[in-house]
């Protein structure tokens, strides 16, 4: 006998809406595309290779004059500030000058009294030079008033110098500038006594300028075998000086072993601000075509040195083998196989792949050899 097996209405309902939902899963879901990857790229500039050796500097003036008073003294006028330009004859600063005024009245006064004594003693002169022409005093006698004359004259003499001097030291109360330029360094205040000779400032002159480097004794040779020299300021590397070796220190610095070198600027101009940083590049020959990259942009392909280069139209990267010329420390001179404004990667370059479509974003690089 069958056993007729029956389901109640809300149960198989419920058993077709599972049914549906699993059949549902069965079908396959679309799959998203994978992003681009985003890589670090730099832009390629012709002949971006600027020396083979650099260093940085600090622009400095080839003559910088210590200045003092030559009288000591308290001060009660400063009439510039650091950085101040000021002209040949400008007044600086200002002694207290009563004293020195009082002493040029004291040497006017001497020089009165000494002028009236030798007025007198000439007049006592003659007549006793008289008196002896006529034998009426002695030899003895006429050789005393004659001395007598002749130390009046020379007294008349001292109180002048004395005056004269007196009277330069007055002027000496102020502090004049002695040529064009720019006030370095300040180091005084108004109220404030100093002595003779105490440096009270520092003064520039613009029309000369050099940049002052450090170079380790294994570059010197570098140094001496150097054809041309160029400058280029942090604040401006788009512009580029020339310069010329004007002293090099005969002996290292005890601590960091270096020897102090000055680079004078030939052709400096307004935008070259004392205290700029600049870059020094010394070259032995002509590295114009060179081209310098990160050497992190660097891969082997195929056993030779290759780079990865992102098509600008399609965005996809391409191998471009190069022909290395030179490696310096973190930096690697390419002489072929890339031109200008070719995007190049520059780093995570062994994770890639060719004809891979990536999202570029561009950093600066300088590309100058160290």
């Amino acid at each position: 006998m069958s056993r007729k097996v029956t389901m109640s209405r809300p149960f198989a309902l419920s058993a077709i809406v599972a049914l549906a939902f699993v059949c549902g899963g069965c079908h396959d879901k679309p799959q998203a595309l994978p992003e681009a990857r985003v890589v670090d790229v730099v832009r390629v500039a012709a002949g971006n290779a600027q020396g083979d050796v650099s260093y940085a500097g600090e622009v400095r003036p080839r003559y910088e004059t210590s200045l003092g008073f030559r009288i000591g003294g308290k001060v009660i006028e400063r009439d510039v500030e650091v950085g101040a330009l000021v002209r040949r004859g400008a007044l600086l600063a200002r002694l207290d000058p009563q004293d020195q005024q009082l002493n040029a009245q004291s040497a006017q006064s001497q020089l009165a009294a000494a002028q009236s004594d030798y007025a007198q003693s000439k007049a006592e002169f003659e007549r006793y030079t008289d008196l002896y022409a006529k034998k009426f005093i002695s030899s003895l006698e006429f050789e005393r008033r004659e001395n007598a004359y002749k130390a009046a004259s020379a007294r008349v003499e001292q109180a002048r110098a004395q005056l004269a001097m007196t009277r330069n030291q007055a002027g000496y109360t102020q502090l004049l500038a002695d040529h064009d330029g720019v006030i370095t360094g300040l180091s005084i205040e108004v109220g404030q006594v100093v002595a003779a000779g105490q440096t009270v400032m520092k003064i520039a002159r613009l029309d000369d300028r050099e940049i002052a480097i450090n170079v380790p004794e294994n570059r010197l040779p570098e140094l001496g075998a150097s054809r041309q020299i160029a400058i280029s300021l942090w604040a401006d590397p788009s512009r580029s000086y020339h310069g010329k070796v004007r002293e090099v220190s005969p002996s290292a610095d005890p601590v960091t072993r270096t020897y102090a070198t000055r680079i004078s600027v030939v052709d400096a101009d307004a935008a070259m601000k004392l205290g700029m940083t600049a870059n020094v590049y010394l070259t032995a020959g002509a590295t114009n075509a060179a081209i310098v990259l990160p050497a992190t942009a660097l891969f082997q392909s195929a056993g030779k040195p290759a780079v990865w280069k992102v098509d600008g139209a399609s965005g996809t990267l391409q191998v471009a083998p190069v022909e290395v010329g030179k490696y310096v420390d973190d930096k690697v001179l390419v002489v072929s196989g890339l031109a200008a404004g070719d995007l190049v990667v520059r780093a995570g370059v062994h994770k890639l792949t060719a004809s891979e479509k990536v999202r570029v974003r561009e950093e600066a690089f300088q590309g100058a050899m160290k």
